[in-house]
């Protein structure tokens, strides 16, 4: 049997390249409905993504139409009202609970390169909250995909997990589609576990638009910056 990588060309390697290098996460989506043939196909490619003794952690809820707009809804109300969101958790820390350079300076430079972008001042929290609640709507993308884990699972699961959804992303780049990977749903993940009637074994673990960029919208302008290889690679020999 021919191993799978004796059939990598340089073309192909240019193709995949292209792919991870210029996915970003687009905030601003155009209405285009995306056939559910190729949010399968996607789905499917990245269903290859490795994960140790192939246990394949990963399930995933595909929403689109009014059941997109019902959880949305949902989400809105509650996130709109200071009580109710005052009252949500998160199922995991994602962030640290104390910031530490260089990732404060880097998390802060981001935010406020796409404040600056839409024109939002560091004291306009208003015009804040409305951007950030913007995320809830899956920045108007066609298709929402929300992404849970069986509970009994460990922390390389979790990293199995991170390559199952960055091959999502890639996949989806390669059919011409672009997605946003959102922990902003995690602190809400009572309204979601309630909406889609999640058993107790799931935990949430994130969301993520996909559909067809507005190449027209402000916020998809951001560029983020990366680091120099060399600032975190260390060659040994």
């Amino acid at each position: 049997m021919t191993s799978p990588s004796a059939t990598i060309s340089s073309s192909t390697s240019t193709v995949v390249d292209a792919a991870i290098t210029s996915r970003r996460s687009v905030r601003a989506f155009l209405p285009t409905p995306v056939p559910e043939a190729d949010v399968r196909a996607i789905l499917q490619v990245a269903s290859r993504a490795p994960s140790g003794s192939n246990v394949q952690p990963w399930k995933v809820y595909v929403l689109t139409g009014d059941r997109l707009t019902a959880l949305s809804d949902a989400i809105v109300a509650v996130y709109s009202d200071p009580a109710q969101a005052a009252a949500q958790s998160e199922p995991y820390a994602y962030y640290p609970r104390q910031w530490i350079e260089p990732y404060l300076a880097r998390r802060r430079k981001v935010g406020w390169d796409l404040y600056g972008l839409l024109g939002i001042g560091k004291a306009d929290k208003a015009a804040m909250h409305a951007q950030h609640g913007r995320n809830y709507r899956f920045f108007d993308a066609p298709v929402g995909l929300l992404f849970t884990i069986d509970t009994t699972m460990e922390q390389g699961s979790w990293l199995d997990y991170g390559m199952f959804l960055q091959s999502i992303m890639v996949a989806a780049r390669g059919r011409g589609l672009d997605t946003c990977p959102q922990a902003a749903f995690n602190g809400f993940h009572q309204v979601i576990r309630d909406q889609l009637a999640l058993p107790d074994n799931e935990t949430f673990v994130c969301g993520m638009a996909l559909g067809h960029a507005d190449p027209d919208a402000i916020a998809n302008r951001l560029t983020t910056e990366r680091a120099a290889i060399d600032d975190f690679v260390t060659f040994l020999s």
